[in-house]
Formats: C-alpha cells, sequence, structure tokens
C-alpha cells in the first residue's frame, strides 16, 4: 500500500515558520535572564523577566485556540506572526526591568498567536495514517530550536551587542511572514451546529478536557526542562566550563534530530506508551548527571539524555493529544498542551531560581531529575490507566453485544 504523501509545500513552509518563531523564542530565553542579571537583577528577577512572557503566551493561547477556527487558521498565522515582530522591534526599547516586563508580556502574546496557528495548521495538513511520524518531523523544529535556539543566544551574546541580537530576531521573522504569503492552510469548514458551539462562551471552547491529563504532565516536564534552559549558562561559569553551554545544545539538537524520526514510527507501530516511559527515565538519568557534572564528558552526557527524554517527550505528548481530538478542536487542543508546557518553562524558572543560594544549581537539577519520574506517575495514572481502563470496558461492551446477537 503507497503511502500517503507527508512533506508537501504546506508541510515543509509551516515546519519552517514553526522554527523560526521557535528559535527566538528559546534564544531570548537565555539571553534576556544573561541582560537582566547585568542589569543588576536577582536570580529570582531574572527568572520573572524570562517567565513573565509565559503570561502573555497564556493569554494568547487561551483566546487563540478558541478563535482560531472562528477567525482562520492563515488569517491568526499573519496576526501573530506580524505582532510578535512589532513587539520584538520594542526590545530597543527598555532601559529598566520594569519595561522590560512589560516588552516581554507583549511578545509573549505574539509568540502564542503564531505557535498556536502553525501547531493547528500541521494538524490538517499531516495524513491521519503518518500522524505519529508527521508530527515528530514537524516538532523537529521545536525541538531543534531548543537547542539552536539557546546555541544562537550564548555565542551572539559573547560576541555582539543586545542589539545586534534583537536585529537578527527581526530578520527571522521577516523571513517567516514572506513564507506564510505562500503557505497554502485548507481552513475547516464547520457546521452550523460547530460553529455555535465554538461561538458559545464556556470553559471547554478555552481549555480541551481530552487532553488536560497529558498537558498536566508537560507543565511538571516543562519545570523539570527549565532549569536547564535559563541556568545552564550561569552554571557552566560557576564550574569553570564556559565552553561547555554551547556544546552541550550542539548535541542536544543532533541528539533529537537522530531519535524525533524513529520516535514517530514507534508511536504509530506500538503506541504512545512504548515512546513515552523512556523519555522519563532518560531525562532523569540526564538532570541528575548534570548535577553532578564537573567537566565536559558529563555534560556530553547529561546532555544526551536530557535531549531523549524532554526532546521526545514534547512531540509525542503533541501527537497524543491530536490523536484524542476531533479536527475542528485540534486547535483548542493544542493550545491547552501548549498553555501547560509553557507555563511550566515560563515559572519553572523564577520557582527553581528561589532555591539557589540554598541548594545551588546542582540541587536543583538533581531535585527536577527527581521530577522527571513523578512525571511517569502522574503520566500512568492520570492517562494511561484511565485509557487502558475506557478500553477494557469498550471490549467488554462489544462482547456482550456479540453475545447477545449470537443469541
Amino acid at each position: 500500500m503507497k503511502k500517503e504523501p507527508l512533506w508537501t509545500r504546506g508541510f515543509v513552509l509551516d515546519t519552517f515558520i514553526n522554527l523560526g518563531i521557535y528559535i527566538i523564542y528559546y534564544m531570548l530565553m537565555v539571553v534576556i535572564a544573561v541582560e537582566a542579571l547585568h542589569m543588576g537583577a536577582t536570580v529570582a528577577e531574572a527568572g520573572l523577566a524570562t517567565g513573565i512572557y509565559i503570561i502573555g503566551v497564556l493569554l494568547a493561547r487561551l483566546v487563540g485556540g478558541r478563535y482560531i477556527e472562528l477567525m482562520g487558521r492563515k488569517k491568526m498565522l499573519y496576526a501573530g506572526v506580524i505582532f510578535y515582530l512589532l513587539t520584538t522591534v520594542l526590545y530597543f526599547a527598555f532601559n529598566s526591568m520594569t519595561t522590560l516586563y512589560g516588552v516581554r508580556l507583549l511578545n509573549g502574546i505574539g509568540y502564542g498567536v503564531a505557535a498556536t496557528a502553525t501547531g493547528t495548521i500541521i494538524a490538517g495538513v499531516i495524513p491521519q495514517s503518518r500522524r505519529g511520524e508527521g508530527i515528530n518531523y514537524f516538532a523537529l523544529s521545536l525541538s531543534l530550536a531548543a537547542g539552536v535556539g539557546p546555541l544562537l543566544g550564548m555565542l551572539l551574546q559573547d560576541y555582539f551587542s543586545f542589539a545586534h541580537i534583537v536585529n537578527f530576531c527581526i530578520a527571522i521573522l521577516g523571513a517567516c511572514l514572506l513564507a506564510t504569503f505562500f503557505l497554502p492552510v485548507e481552513e475547516i469548514e464547520l457546521s452550523p451546529e460547530k460553529l455555535a458551539e465554538l461561538k458559545s462562551f464556556r470553559l471547554d471552547n478555552f481549555i480541551e478536557p481530552r487532553v488536560l491529563a497529558i498537558s498536566t504532565v508537560a507543565f511538571f516536564m516543562g519545570i523539570c526542562y527549565s532549569g536547564v534552559l535559563s541556568f545552564l549558562g550561569a552554571y557552566t561559569k560557576e564550574l569553570g566550563l564556559d565552553g561547555a553551554g554551547p556544546v552541550f545544545f550542539v548535541v542536544y539538537a543532533i541528539v533529537i534530530t537522530v531519535i524525533r524520526p524513529f520516535a514517530g514510527v514507534m508511536f504509530d507501530r506500538k503506541g504512545e506508551d512504548f515512546v513515552m516511559y523512556p523519555c522519563y527515565l532518560a531525562l532523569f538519568i540526564g538532570l541528575m548527571l548534570l548535577g553532578q557534572a564537573q567537566g565536559m564528558v558529563l555534560m556530553i552526557a547529561a546532555s544526551i539524555f536530557i535531549g531523549l527524554g524532554y526532546g521526545t517527550f514534547m512531540s509525542n505528548g503533541q501527537a497524543i493529544c491530536v490523536k484524542l481530538t476531533p479536527a475542528y478542536r485540534s486547535g483548542i487542543a493544542v493550545s491547552t498542551y501548549f498553555i501547560m508546557l509553557d507555563v511550566g518553562l515560563g515559572f519553572g524558572p523564577y520557582f527553581l531560581g528561589a532555591f539557589k543560594e540554598i541548594i545551588g544549581f546542582n540541587g536543583i537539577y538533581e531535585a527536577t531529575a527527581v521530577g522527571a519520574l513523578a512525571c511517569a506517575a502522574i503520566y500512568y495514572l492520570a492517562y494511561a490507566r484511565k485509557r487502558d481502563r475506557n478500553s477494557q470496558e469498550l471490549a467488554e461492551d462489544d462482547s456482550m453485544e456479540q453475545i447477545l446477537e449470537m443469541e
């Protein structure tokens, strides 16, 4: 049987746009924390400068997930990319922590709208028979950005001013806006009943109940990874390993590039549990190694396992969300998932940073390693056990119907 095509123009362009959006997100997560520290902010305040962005993301995703089908997917993408671009320009104007907080909040709204649009558009582009494979390839853009973004941020910050970094971000968003113009998008045609459902003001039009369990896991996984994202640069400097940060993210990016296609195929063939449980174990090992690292060898080993863990989880969590929801609610489902993931990533640094003086960076990483194992327990208790019970009940109902028909 011939496979349905995956690498269409829509798939490639949407993936490219998503890559650009997320590179800026992750790059500025690293850069802003360091800029805030240079301004005299505490570690917790620098974490807040990073995390307040997520309030804007939260607002955008809550509203965007509901209105994307009403407004139109491509119009939503245009609006998000343009606002993301305009608010990135505002970084030239900040001169205090107060104005930085304001710019971060607005920039988060732009990112949230754009990212919700790309994640929803891709769900309509990928053939159903290749859902896991397609989303893993698409999410390579997200995970590569999680590796390349911080790497670029660290390198650019070493050799260029903050103004040059902002100009670089503006150039990337300009390319994303141009790509949006050529992006073919098949809009969902809503029946009168579905249109009335989405227009009604109720909680499940902002948060998709079907994906709350996996989204809760994503929240805690985001907290676990947030310490790596925000504090790795300061941690490596504290250890006297100034060149380790860029190497860490290069290895991370290579690992997820290699593992993602395999993980997507296994998701489709073996089911989500076959992929998800190893993610939690790998992240536990990676964070524990990071907390014990005193040299480059353990730092590289940590990046490999963190890539296998967090890098693989992100895309497969999204694939679960798409699997659980009908097409016309995929925007709300994707929005719900990334709301929880982004909140964990955003507020994790502020929460974890408060413990730095007590347990140090190594203690933070060891604590989040234990958190990764807790995520495995939450996944089983909140999602997998309930799914298996529902499947068993459905199978029993089918068996009973067959018995009654025979009688």
